[in-house]
């Protein structure tokens, strides 16, 4: 299915009007497949909206260029055409920033923030690293850098053990638009700024996890994010790297389904 402005989505679990909306965000480069081990469990409780990020998948270009809130307004967009006043919005990497900037921008729209593998602040030195993998995109397209990203978001042992799935983030990150996807990773790189000790701030319901060897959205950026939002529950999964998600997908669901769980008990409460 598409919105009239050509974002492409699908949903699963019960229908919107007996259970809560949950929006899942996938990363740079990737599509909404990317929450495929995520349905089971989190359909068996929400209203599960999937969709493909500006010019990703199966989603149209843009019609300008990406900015957090150019795919902040995509996603109000989309709630709007599912007549969904709010919802608890599930960010991983990009997604985490886009979930963090509709909170910004959208804040009525919000039930909760979920932070996955998110980049936050980085020193100096990093944020050269980070500019110069963007510009390294703009001028060879994903293929210079697919290998060495892999490594980076894999463990060897995944790879090694699972070439199919490695190969699936391979060839998806590679079938993207070449100028498309090094717009957006100028976004992932400089759109970070913007997100930091924002004002007024941030005040959600939040929980904030990463991978103990993710070094782009490390350890240090998730316990600042966590720092950020007044109450915001912070969870280091230990072991994996960036798409840690991918390689053991209820390291991740089973925190968030207690989460969820925790904050709609206690506002049913109230």
């Amino acid at each position: 299915m598409k919105t009239p402005t050509g974002t492409a989505y699908e949903t699963h679990g019960p229908d919107k009007e007996t259970a809560p909306a949950l929006i899942l965000i996938h990363g740079l480069g990737l599509t909404r497949r990317t929450w495929d081990d995520f349905i089971p469990a989190l359909a068996a409780h929400y209203h599960i909206i999937l969709y493909d990020l500006c010019g990703h998948g199966e989603s149209d270009l843009p019609d300008e260029a990406p900015s957090l809130s150019v795919l902040a307004a995509q996603l109000n967009d989309l709630m709007r055409h599912l007549s969904i006043d709010r919802a608890h919005l599930i960010g991983f990497s990009l997604g985490g920033m886009i979930n963090r900037r509709m909170a910004m921008d959208y804040p009525d729209r919000v039930a909760s923030l979920i932070i996955l593998n998110s980049p936050h602040e980085r020193g100096e030195e990093e944020q050269a690293l980070v500019e110069q993998r963007a510009k390294d995109t703009s001028e060879g397209g994903a293929a210079a850098t697919i290998e060495t990203t892999l490594a980076r978001w894999f463990t060897k042992e995944f790879r090694s053990a699972n070439p199919e799935k490695t190969d699936w983030v391979r060839q998806t990150v590679l079938a993207n638009d070449a100028q498309n996807y090094a717009d957006h990773r100028f976004v992932l790189a400089n759109g970070v700024i913007e997100l930091i000790r924002p004002e007024p701030a941030l005040d959600f319901a939040c929980l904030v996890m990463t991978c103990a060897h993710d070094t782009g959205s490390n350890v240090a950026m998730s316990e600042a994010i966590a720092e950020e939002i007044e109450g915001a529950r912070l969870i280091i999964v230990p072991h994996l790297q960036h798409l840690g998600l991918l390689e053991a997908p209820s390291l991740f669901t089973t925190p968030i389904l207690t989460f969820l769980d925790d904050i709609i008990t206690a506002d049913e409460k109230r």
